[in-house]
């Protein structure tokens, strides 16, 4: 349990104010900063933190909720940080338990670490699946990519919130109308003038993050990432669920290399929601 002083210390909701705060917990924990992350979590979810009397964030996390405003579906965890100082008083549990409590019969969806997991498991969550962390410069090559790729528009907004709720699982209005301002690239893939997939690639420090990535099928998922790679000079990150064997064994042939593997962990709910099988990529693992 936390320490007396610790336990008595309010979890507060966090608003774009704590921006730097937030960064700053990243940095102290050996993170990247990930502002632009940050402030896309805090804006289309719901933070919740403890203020340190000395200054700056005890500690932090993010809960991106699915599914109409006034009925979630579906609740992702992420960004759970805990300072090096107050580090293993028990803080994380008090503050996942405070989520937990809050959401009440809502399901639950985090990716863990292996550092993480136990603390999770004691929670109550499962693991129910892995994603693997690539990351690398991108080469061309290989067979030519059959699948037509473009530039989404302001008039595929329709289509892609369609497609979206059919694989995700849940509605995500608030996400997918955000990507072209969060974004550095949104592509849709085409078979005979219907959409059949689309991604995004959006700015993480010195890298371009491939997420969210639906497809019809390894192909197509193929073509979207490399079509979002011409056009980047930066090397890409992206976490691909594990049951995709094909589509993790082709990134690393075109030179993403295995970074880590994330548990899949849902609190709940035996399994997430959705069509896995056309579901490549998360937008971020922080936002499930």
């Amino acid at each position: 349990m936390p320490t007396p002083a610790l336990a008595a210390l309010p979890i507060r909701r966090l608003t774009l104010r704590d921006l730097t705060a937030c960064a700053d917990l990243s940095e102290d924990r050996g993170w990247p900063r990930e502002e632009h992350k940050w402030g896309f979590l805090l804006t289309a979810g719901k933070g919740y933190g403890i203020d340190d009397p000395d200054g700056g964030l005890v500690a932090a996390c993010t809960v991106t909720e699915y599914g109409s405003p006034e009925r979630p579906e579906l609740g992702a965890v992420g960004m759970v940080l805990v300072a090096e100082r107050h580090a293993r008083q028990g803080v994380g549990r008090r503050l996942m338990r405070h989520v937990i409590s809050i959401m009440g019969a809502i399901p639950l969806t985090l990716h863990a670490t292996s550092n993480g997991r136990p603390l999770y498991e004691e929670l109550g969550f499962k693991v129910t699946g892995r994603a693997e962390m690539l990351r690398g410069p991108f080469m061309p090559g290989g067979a030519e990519l059959a699948v037509a790729t473009r530039p989404a528009t302001a008039e595929d907004l329709t289509t892609l919130l369609r497609l979206d709720l059919e694989v995700f699982g849940a509605d995500r209005t608030h996400i997918i109308t955000r990507l072209p301002a969060f974004a550095d690239h949104v592509r849709v893939a085409e078979e005979d003038g219907r959409i059949i997939g689309y991604a995004a690639a959006w700015p993480n420090m010195h890298t371009h993050v491939v997420g969210p990535l639906i497809a019809r099928d390894t192909e197509t998922a193929k073509a979207l990432i490399a079509s979002l790679a011409a056009h980047t000079d930066r090397p890409l990150r992206t976490d691909i669920d594990v049951r995709h064997e094909e589509l993790l064994a082709w990134a690393k042939e075109r030179g993403l290399a295995s970074v880590a593997f994330n548990a899949v962990m849902t609190y709940g709910v035996a399994e997430l929601p959705g069509d896995w099988s056309r579901r490549f990529a998360p937008l971020a693992v922080a936002a499930g």
